[in-house]
């Protein structure tokens, strides 16, 4: 795995948490976080397969 990889898979979950804690928050809307959780799942599976 490379170093760019790595990142990818420690940065994803990062959102994914940061998401969850504005939506907990009254922040972020249910519809925001899930669009929001949907696009860096969907760029980091894109960047990991492509690296």
């Amino acid at each position: 795995m490379s170093e760019a990889q790595l990142g990818l898979v420690t940065a994803t979950p990062i959102i994914i948490v940061f998401a969850a804690a504005l939506r907990r928050m009254g922040v972020l809307s249910t519809t925001g976080m899930v669009s929001a959780i949907a696009a860096s799942v969907a760029i980091a599976v894109v960047l990991f397969t492509t690296q």
